[in-house]
């Protein structure tokens, strides 16, 4: 693990703090009047989620960890844990559903994610950017309505509501971008 600066703490890194790892959220550099710049970090335990803010001066050391990228196959799910296979190894591991949180929906058989893990434990997973859905559900296009910015609500195959551009119809495939949770495109 290497140590760095106050000062180097970038939005995120992973920190070893207080014997917990936490992910930087938000980082700003403040010059005062009076005395030495610092770094304001807020920072999410990467365990329980909780929060801390925490001030670093660029004189204090801290230990940057690197958390090692694995591409999982999701296989099933069982009693609120996800089943999920290593591509390379075929090794295969168990995660809480909560570890995706409200993103979950958006887990389809067999899709490939991204699972970061320190030593053997899991600790955070990354859908891809973009997923396709269908919509099962929306209301009818009503001609004449153009205006620039309308949606409407739709329902998704996985039962998420988003808003859609009014061109879009029932049974239709579209692309969601599961960062924001909106729609993207028309698949």
């Amino acid at each position: 693990m290497a140590k760095i600066n106050g000062n180097e703490i970038r939005p995120g890194n992973v920190l070893e703090h207080d014997g917990g790892l936490w992910a930087a959220v938000k980082v700003d550099h403040v010059k005062p009047g009076k005395g030495g710049a610092f770094a304001q970090v807020e920072m999410r335990n990467l365990r329980n989620g909780s929060k801390l803010n925490e001030r670093f001066r660029s004189a204090d050391k801290v230990e940057r960890v690197r958390l090692e990228q694995k591409d999982q196959q999701f296989l099933y799910e069982s009693d609120g844990m996800l089943v999920f296979m290593d591509t390379e190894t075929y090794e295969q591991i168990e995660l809480s559903s909560e570890l995706l949180g409200e993103r979950r929906p958006f887990l389809q058989d067999g899709m490939t994610i991204v699972v970061e893990f320190y030593d053997d434990e899991a600790l955070n997973a990354t859908l891809p950017q973009k997923v396709t859905c269908v919509v099962v559900e929306t209301e009818p296009v009503v001609k004449g309505q153009t205006a620039a910015n309308s949606f409407k609500p739709a329902i998704l195959d996985n039962g998420v509501k988003v808003m859609v551009p009014p061109f879009v119809a029932q049974d239709e495939k579209v692309i969601i971008n599961t960062e924001a949770m909106e729609y993207s495109e028309r698949a």
